[in-house]
């Protein structure tokens, strides 16, 4: 270090400050061969025993300097040495104890935010349980009780309605579709009520607004009656046949679906006819398995009530019935015998087999099955004059042929060879000697398209259209006493009425 440099004087002068020296300094300035270099003497050295000497002033020997050295080399040159204190300012430990600090701030205002919310819904649950709490203490002071109202009010209405839908039916010229309905709702509802003497109040609600609205149904209708609409002319005899064939079906009525579940799509359904007891026939219910081909097993209802309730049925299994061609007449079940052309007679109060028959010429096992309609190549039928099946074999080349059948011994009876094609058709159905077939116009109409009279031998065209509820009718079954259609229709079980005409006429 050079003599006289600035950086040297005020370090010197800032150590005389820290000995103590309250006297004022004078540097004098020397050349470099001098003996001594500001006061110091050229044979001592900094830091050592002997106090160092100012020109002008001695500093105290009590006072010496600390954390420096010095000396003078040969040259005469002063080298110093001071240890300064570690005062560096550690940045880089403050900036990540910084960066720390934001992220443990944003942590704590994200949980914060959650505490908050739980808080809100907290709250909001509070108010839930406190409105449920009163809700249970007004049912529980609530002393009505529903299932001690008087239900014979309630019968009485039903009645009265019964009354109204007799005197309506009196005032109608011939039959109606409409009061017809509204009178097997009617006997459903009253049903119903006496099964609702034994269930919760929520179910008597249920049915005073059934009641309701049936009575703004019949308001309707009895409004209707005097509108001046043309009179229907009036069915024949049930079991007759003087009328001059089918013109009209009513619209359907949904019964209910089959008892097995909507799986079940194909079968069949209808209601015994016996001419000896042509009202007190059992209804059954057919379903085929899902392969839409077996059918193994059936239900009898004694009344139609037992079997909208599934109630009282009798339930038989068998395991050779092939599709849904069923017929029953006469307390016996006529099927197609599986994988075969015979027939089967099943007795069906002892639900085994009377008689088996083969069915001469027969094609079978979906030659010639209806259209959309798998394993009914042997369709059983039953009208005003017996059992009947429609079927087609090889001669005929898929035509349908019509065979009136002796019902307790099977045999073929007569012949009727047609000229419209199985296939073509989608189900058909006998009445009074006349076969009608069926054709699908869309998913949700038939139409009955073909006819062919056994009496007289003529075939012709039909334009009758049948209303649906599903796309495929599986069966069709006619009853000469109710002269009604019982179309199983992919599942559902359905009933039409069937509309004659009033006199008889020579088919065309």
């Amino acid at each position: 270090m050079r003599p006289g440099h600035p950086f040297l004087l005020g370090l010197l002068l800032f150590l005389g400050q820290a000995a103590g020296d309250s006297g004022d300094l004078d540097f004098l300035a020397s050349t470099p061969d001098s003996s001594s270099f500001l006061g110091f003497d050229s044979g001592s050295s900094f830091g050592s025993s002997t106090s160092p000497t100012f020109l002008g002033s001695k500093a105290p020997p009590s006072q010496s300097l600390s954390n420096f050295t010095g000396s003078v080399d040969d040259r005469g040159t002063c080298q110093c040495s001071v240890s300064l204190p570690d005062t560096t300012f550690p940045a880089d430990r403050v900036e990540r104890l910084e960066f720390t600090a934001h992220i443990l701030s944003q942590k704590f205002e994200k949980e914060l935010s959650k505490v908050k919310e739980y808080v809100q819904l907290i709250s909001v649950y509070e108010k839930k349980l406190l409105n449920l709490t009163v809700r249970i203490e007004v049912m529980e002071k609530d002393t009505i009780s529903y299932t001690e109202l008087d239900f014979e009010l309630i019968k009485l209405e039903v009645k009265e309605m019964e009354k109204l839908i007799v005197r309506l039916k009196e005032s109608f010229v011939g039959s109606s579709e409409i009061v017809n309905q509204l009178e097997v709702e009617i006997r459903n509802m009253t049903l119903l009520v006496e099964k609702l003497e034994s269930l919760d109040k929520n179910n008597v609600l249920a049915i005073r607004r059934e009641i309701e609205a049936l009575k703004k149904k019949l308001k309707e209708c009895e409004a209707s009656k005097g509108e001046g609409s043309p009179a229907t002319p009036p069915p024949p005899s049930p079991g007759s046949c003087s009328h001059g064939g089918v013109v009209n079906v009513s619209r359907p009525a949904v019964v209910q679906l089959n008892w097995r579940g909507f799986s079940y799509k194909y079968g069949a359904w209808g209601r015994d006819y016996s001419p000896q007891h042509p009202g007190k026939g059992l209804y059954w219910v057919a379903p085929l398995n899902t392969d839409a081909r077996l059918l193994e097993y059936y239900r009898l209802h004694n009344t139609l009530d037992d079997l909208l309730l599934y109630a009282y049925a009798r339930q038989n299994r068998i395991t050779y019935g092939q599709g849904s061609g069923t017929a029953v007449y006469k307390n016996n079940m006529y099927v197609n015998w599986y994988n075969t052309r015979n027939i089967a007679k099943i007795n069906l109060t002892t639900n085994t087999v009377a008689v088996t028959k083969t069915l001469p010429g027969a094609a079978y096992n979906n030659r010639f099955s209806y259209a959309n309609v798998a394993w009914q190549d042997i369709d059983l039928a039953v009208d005003e004059h017996g059992l009947w099946v429609i079927y087609s074999t090889e001669a005929s080349t898929g035509n349908m042929v019509i065979s009136k059948l002796n019902d307790t011994t099977l045999e073929v009876l007569n012949t009727w060879y047609t000229k419209q094609y199985k296939p073509s058709a989608s189900n058909a159905f006998v009445v009074c000697g006349v076969l009608y077939a069926t054709r699908t116009l869309n998913t949700r109409t038939e139409e009955i398209f073909y006819y062919y009279d056994t009496n007289t031998g003529k075939e012709g065209k039909l334009d009758i259209t049948i209303h649906k509820m599903q796309e495929n009718m599986q069966s069709i079954n006619y009853h000469p006493f109710d002269q009604k259609l019982y179309v199983y229709n992919d599942g559902y079980l359905l009933n039409y009425d069937l509309i004659f005409l009033q006199e008889p006429q020579e088919a065309v």
